[in-house]
């Protein structure tokens, strides 16, 4: 209670006037997903991000919501390890999963990538048909009988609501999908390969309003199968599909630091930090 009381009387110091809300302004979950341990990450001698711890629960949905240049997608990005991809990049603190620090030595990171998967801004279906694109990590794995592919693509499509749209036409091109089918073609294609981890970086960016309704609505049916972690600019879509946000700020020099994390809720009602109050209601950002 004293703590509780003692973070009231600085932020009613910081805001005269009117109080702010009687809670930690980072909330971590017990038992979480994933989360993250006083993570510092470089690209060079660049500090992206600075000392940012964060948890996101199992079987929710997590908003990352903040400016541009603020290490969102950065975040996003080192949950996976597709950071490792850029030969600059370094990583400090600890990335977990469950129990398993990922960036141990003894991970498989190919392994790693089709439990945590992942949705980027624009659809990235692969140059081959819509059938063989979801059973491709099937096949990754070693043979597969015809029917169990057959049945991973049905119910992966069936799933991502695209199934009705291209059950007569699996043979074609997936690159002949509208935006918005190859995006939920992606979305079949990390569920076949069995993520339980869904890393999604501002995924409806390139899409349309309808198609954009339609992944939402493919979130919140997935929500308690599998973990979404979304970034997004789009503050009513953080607001409509998530259970918990958590906002970031560029601090000194530039670094991306965590300022708020709690539920959506509370936090887009009654934000603890003044700054996120701020951000949600277009003052800055």
């Amino acid at each position: 209670m004293a703590s509780e009381l003692s973070i009231l009387g600085r932020l009613q110091e910081s805001q005269p006037g009117k109080g702010r809300p009687a809670r930690p302004s980072i909330v971590q979950v017990d038992h979480p997903a994933v989360s993250t341990r006083n993570v510092n990450a470089r690209y060079g001698p660049f500090l992206a991000l600075r000392n940012v711890s964060i948890s996101a629960p199992k079987g929710e949905i997590t908003a990352i919501i903040g400016p541009s240049g603020c290490g969102k997608s950065t975040l996003l990005r080192s949950l996976n390890r597709i950071n490792d991809l850029i030969p600059s990049f370094s990583l400090e603190g600890e990335v977990m999963v469950g129990d398993q620090n990922v960036y141990a030595p003894e991970v498989d990171v190919a392994s790693l990538r089709r439990r945590v998967g992942m949705l980027f801004q624009r659809p990235a279906p692969f140059p081959m048909s819509i059938y063989d694109n979801v059973v491709y990590s099937l096949r990754l794995d070693g043979r597969q009988s015809k029917r169990t592919l057959d049945d991973a693509v049905e119910r992966c499509l069936q799933q991502t609501a695209l199934w009705e749209e291209v059950k007569d036409r699996l043979k074609d091109a997936a690159t002949g999908l509208s935006g918005g089918q190859q995006q939920r073609l992606c979305l079949a294609r990390t569920l076949a390969a069995g993520s339980d981890i869904i890393l999604m970086d501002e995924p409806c960016a390139a899409l349309d309003p309808i198609s954009t309704l339609r992944i939402e609505e493919l979130m919140r049916d997935l929500r308690g199968t599998v973990t979404i972690i979304i970034v997004t600019h789009n503050l009513q879509q953080a607001a409509r599909v998530s259970d918990y946000t958590a906002f970031m700020l560029m601090g000194e020099g530039r670094a991306g630091e965590l300022v708020e994390l709690g539920k959506t809720d509370a936090m887009f009602k009654d934000p603890v930090d003044k700054r996120t109050e701020d951000y949600i209601t277009g003052r800055f950002g």
